[in-house]
């Protein structure tokens, strides 16, 4: 078979699908693209057996039909070093030699049969679940919800996002038992209610892919599988399986103590405060007073402090409550709008951060901290 593809086109599609390729692969097939032509389709794949990302190139000078598998790390070493120009592929079915022509060089390389190359999961059709997101709102509630997923081997469930689809909304949640975040999308919605749990990695695959996309795509799921078919791609991958914690029961919901405040200025006080804070704690009150809050850390080990002062809007009484500066810093980073609300019930409940103004009337973005003991 044969072909002639772009190098920067080539390269665009193959380095967007190479992160999935593992460094510790267990089967040396995975180390290699697998190239599929079938007409003037070329398709690409690449996987690490949890998770495999398929791109497809059209190409309007072609011969014969083939699939071969071809080594990542030279195909990409090598490409990076073209300027844009043509390169023809010459592929030897029966060898599997081939012959990469660029305008003033060959380069000769041997690939391996693509019939040893894992085959895709098969959806489950008695337990097949599907719905259809647009690629905005999907990288929207991956970006807002990532941060927060857990590194935690013993509770597998906690490293990943969980998604659920009801005929009214979307919503997108993930903790790690010190923080939470879930998103509402009621832009978005599904026939029946269901859901699924997207491990990490398939999320950050899928964070770097969807802004080359746009419109309407179909998620399709069963117990064990997720398939995201994009326009130009598609994401395959295994689920986390078990049960997502009931996120619902920990939201506080009576909260007296509401505090609006800029944002940006809380960011950037807490970097600095947070700077004198225990390095094993990281420590930081909030000291509510009247129309301020203060911020404060100390290292009693190091003999160090600070405070600092902001505005604010509350007219509560008074309260001091402790958080992680890493998580809060995290927290505020990740939220948009230029004011920030937070509400409070007591020192020891967790506390809900809001945006105190949303562009879009459709999201619902909540993010809630566990405090720290003051004392402790």
């Amino acid at each position: 078979m044969k072909f002639v593809v772009s190098s920067t086109e080539l390269l665009g599609h193959l380095q967007a699908i190479s992160r999935v390729i593992s460094s510790k692969n267990t089967l040396p097939i995975l180390d290699n693209f697998l190239f599929n032509l079938s007409g003037n389709d070329l398709e690409i794949t690449a996987s690490d057996l949890e998770s495999t990302l398929i791109t497809r190139m059209k190409l309007e000078n072609t011969q014969g039909d083939g699939m071969i598998a071809l080594p990542a790390r030279i195909l990409l070493d090598t490409l990076k070093e073209f300027s844009a120009q043509p390169l023809t592929f010459d592929i030897n079915n029966d060898t599997l030699a081939v012959v990469i022509i660029s305008e003033n060089g060959k380069f000769s390389v041997v690939g391996q049969n693509g019939v040893d190359f894992p085959a895709l999961p098969a959806i489950k059709k008695d337990k097949k679940f599907e719905f259809t997101i647009n690629a905005d709102i999907m990288l929207a509630g991956i970006n807002k919800t990532l941060f927060a997923t857990a590194d935690d081997e013993l509770r597998p469930v906690m490293g990943g996002v969980f998604i659920e689809a009801s005929t009214d909304k979307i919503t997108f949640v993930a903790s790690d038992a010190h923080k939470l975040v879930r998103y509402q999308r009621s832009d978005a919605h599904a026939d029946d209610n269901s859901s699924f749990i997207l491990p990490k990695k398939p999320a950050s695959l899928l964070k770097n892919i969807l802004p080359r996309e746009s419109g309407p795509f179909t998620v399709e799921f069963d117990d064990k599988n997720a398939f995201f078919n994009l326009n130009d791609y598609k994401v395959v991958c295994r689920l986390v399986e078990g049960n997502y914690p009931n996120y619902n029961s920990v939201i506080p919901k009576n909260n007296p103590r509401k505090i609006t405040i800029d944002r940006v200025e809380f960011y950037n006080t807490l970097k600095r405060v947070s700077v004198f804070s225990n390095q094993a704690s990281n420590l930081v009150k909030l000291q509510l007073k009247g129309n301020q809050v203060t911020v404060s850390a100390q290292d009693l080990d190091f003999s160090i402090s600070a405070y600092e002062r902001i505005k604010c809007q509350y007219d509560g009484e008074e309260i001091e409550i402790g958080f992680k500066s890493v998580f809060l810093l995290e927290i505020l980073a990740n939220i948009a709008s230029q004011d920030v609300m937070i509400e409070l019930a007591d020192p020891t409940r967790a506390g809900l951060f809001l945006p105190a103004e949303t562009e879009n009337e459709s999201e619902d973005l909540l993010m809630l901290l566990m405090p720290m003991m003051i004392n402790a």
